[in-house]
């Protein structure tokens, strides 16, 4: 019995416990914040217009910059409307709704398809003997 004790004790054990995220969650995840990413320099931007900041300056060429590019498909929609410098851009809210509707639409595909939402649990259990472990 005594020998069966000290043979016990010898073993040591470590669990590892990881909470994972299903791929489709962690899919969805970066799609909102590519999406939001988008939305948030077009909303930058038709603040910048609105209130008619200087186009010459380093952050606001930038932003135009970086806009440009997801602006492209709604440019001509709408005239825009100026007044003393300012302008409203109609177009850059039809941009920001068209966006936020797209990522819905992808992320609700990708729950469609893979309806799983729930986090896995994984366990790892390691055992060494401490004959093993000194040498």
């Amino acid at each position: 019995m005594a020998n069966a004790r000290a043979s016990s004790t010898d073993r040591r054990s470590q669990v590892h416990t990881e909470v994972r995220a299903p791929m489709e969650v962690v899919m969805s995840r970066v799609i909102m914040f590519v999406f939001g990413v988008i939305e948030v320099f077009i909303a930058i931007r038709f603040a910048l217009m609105l209130f008619g900041a200087n186009a010459q300056a380093g952050f606001v060429k930038l932003v135009y910059g970086v806009s440009d590019v997801f602006m492209a498909p709604f440019a001509s929609i709408f005239n825009t409307q100026k007044v003393d410098g300012a302008v409203f851009e109609w177009s850059a809210l039809v941009a920001i709704a068209v966006y936020a509707l797209v990522a819905w639409g992808l992320t609700a595909l990708i729950r469609a398809v893979s309806p799983r939402s729930q986090s896995q649990t994984v366990e790892r259990v390691e055992s060494e003997d401490d004959s093993v472990a000194q040498q």
